[in-house]
């Protein structure tokens, strides 16, 4: 099969399609087309290692009439040879209208090298993007309830960058990501590290707090199609930034990055690759809050050693023996 389609969730990107196309009774040439076009656009998707595409609630509705009864299969197409004989005259075969279908969710470009831009070039091209994105009004429902957008802080010339899921209360208040309790357990991660705060970049996937309707208190999680949408900003800031290291502070940071779901504590600790960079999992600062356990937040601080390692900064034995037991 092309890809299998999880209503619920979105679109996973199967098996290689070299060769494979569906055959539907009286499809039109133009429906044929974009449908050739979709399954290209999924083989270079899955060229780059994407193999989950999120679906707006929309795209999903307009997808479920169209999933097969059970235990219906749909063929594919194979060549057989044509025993007609050549006086027979030509069946035609009835076309159907072009059926409209609802876009995906907008996928990010490719990753495309680009050189590095000097100190003045650079402050200028961030000071732009950070005006564009604090006007965006993409997502009409987190427009209506925001404060302020939250686009990023800390050093644009950093090695090591921090990606959260989405602003809280405090931090669309203030305007700036990791501000309340778990953004103050960040800066002391970041300082036990041997950095400032300052010194690293701190973003996060939603520059918006998901909007609570009914809710006088609490957060939500993004959805992964106001995630879909958003990501195309931090696209942006890590291109600009270019980062050594990245850090994705829990599981919905890790799976707006590499599409999910996701198990943070199986996929904590084991690096992968976003954009090119390495990319360390862990968990965000806020189960640590409530989870006081020694032994994990030692295996937050073992995430933060490997990544330390990897940049070649030195480690000394008291940071080696933090949260061990005696």
């Amino acid at each position: 099969m092309i890809s299998r389609i999880f209503v619920s969730h979105g679109f996973e990107i199967g098996s290689p399609f070299a060769g494979i196309r569906l055959s539907f009774a009286a499809m039109s040439a133009e429906y044929r087309q974009l449908l050739d076009a979709t399954i290209a656009h999924l083989e270079r998707l899955q060229g780059r290692g994407v193999r989950f595409l999120p679906a707006s609630p929309e795209a999903r509705a307009t997808l479920k009439p169209s999933v097969p009864a059970s235990g219906a299969r749909l063929s594919p197409v194979v060549a057989r040879p044509n025993f007609q004989s050549p006086s027979a005259p030509e069946r035609s075969v009835p076309v159907s209208p072009p059926v409209e279908v609802s876009r995906p969710p907008v996928v990010a470009p490719a990753v495309v090298a680009r050189p590095a831009l000097g100190p003045e070039e650079k402050a200028a091209a961030y000071g732009e993007l950070r005006q564009r994105a604090l006007a965006c009004v993409k997502c009409p429902n987190l427009v209506r309830s925001r404060q302020q957008v939250v686009f990023g802080v800390g050093n644009p010339d950093t090695e090591l960058m921090f990606v959260g899921e989405a602003p809280g209360a405090d931090e669309d208040r203030q305007g700036e990501p990791f501000v309340g309790a778990a953004g103050q357990l960040l800066t002391k991660i970041i300082q036990a590290m041997g950095c400032q705060r300052g010194e690293v970049y701190i973003a996060n996937i939603l520059k918006c707090r998901p909007d609570t309707p009914g809710q006088s208190a609490g957060n939500r999680k993004p959805t992964p199609a106001e995630m879909a949408t958003c990501i195309p900003w931090l696209h942006e800031q890590i291109d600009l930034i270019r980062p050594r290291m990245l850090v994705a502070l829990g599981g919905t940071a890790v799976e707006g990055l590499l599409g999910g779901p996701v198990f943070i504590m199986k996929l904590r600790g084991n690096w992968r690759e976003y954009r090119g960079i390495p990319l360390m999992p862990t968990y965000h600062p806020a189960f640590l809050l409530r989870n006081q356990s020694l032994i994990e937040k030692r295996k937050l601080w073992e995430d933060m050693l490997q990544v330390l390692a990897k940049l070649g900064r030195p480690v000394s034995e008291k940071q080696r023996n933090y949260f061990l037991k005696a």
